[in-house]
């Protein structure tokens, strides 16, 4: 059976949006893992995605302050099916970005990073898979706001989509 995730960050709730389109929130109900790579802005939009969700993995980011970062790591871990996932906020300039990871991730099959708010995917020479979701709520120079649907199955990923907001 496979393991279905919702990948998404810098949302920015509520200074770039009052709150996540209506269609995200309902796949954040569906998933079976959402993951966020930090700049959630406001703890009212990490209570309700912990209501939501089934699990909930999240990290703090560059804009997130007081209670979210005492509430959130800057860096999570966890397996689904056997596949080692850290989630990080911010990896540094996109120039050597796989070099990095590799050294900092070795024990590392999937990495979701946010900060630029640009959809990222790419593998580094680990093998090491890297993905941003880009932003749902705050697209910056992108010409549609993103989030991610991944699908981990027998401890692989079987499917990565970016969802155009």
């Amino acid at each position: 059976m496979s393991t279905r995730l919702i990948v998404l960050s810098d949302t920015h709730v509520p200074a770039r949006a009052r709150d996540l389109p209506p269609a995200l929130w309902a796949e954040i109900e569906r998933a079976d893992i959402v993951v966020h790579a930090g700049d959630w802005v406001s703890v009212d939009l990490l209570d309700r995605m912990l209501e939501r969700s089934r699990r909930l993995i999240g990290v703090h980011g560059n804009n997130d302050h007081g209670e979210l970062r005492e509430r959130l790591p800057e860096v999570a871990r966890a397996e689904i099916e056997g596949m080692r996932l850290a989630v990080v906020h911010e990896t540094g300039g996109r120039e050597g970005r796989e070099r990095r990871a590799d050294a900092a991730y070795p024990d590392t099959d999937l990495l979701v990073f946010g900060h630029s708010h640009i959809p990222w995917d790419s593998v580094a020479p680990s093998g090491l898979r890297l993905l941003n979701p880009g932003s749902p709520t705050d697209r910056r120079r992108q010409p549609v706001g993103t989030y991610l649907r991944v699908e981990v199955d027998g401890g692989v990923l079987a499917g990565v989509e970016f969802v155009a907001v």
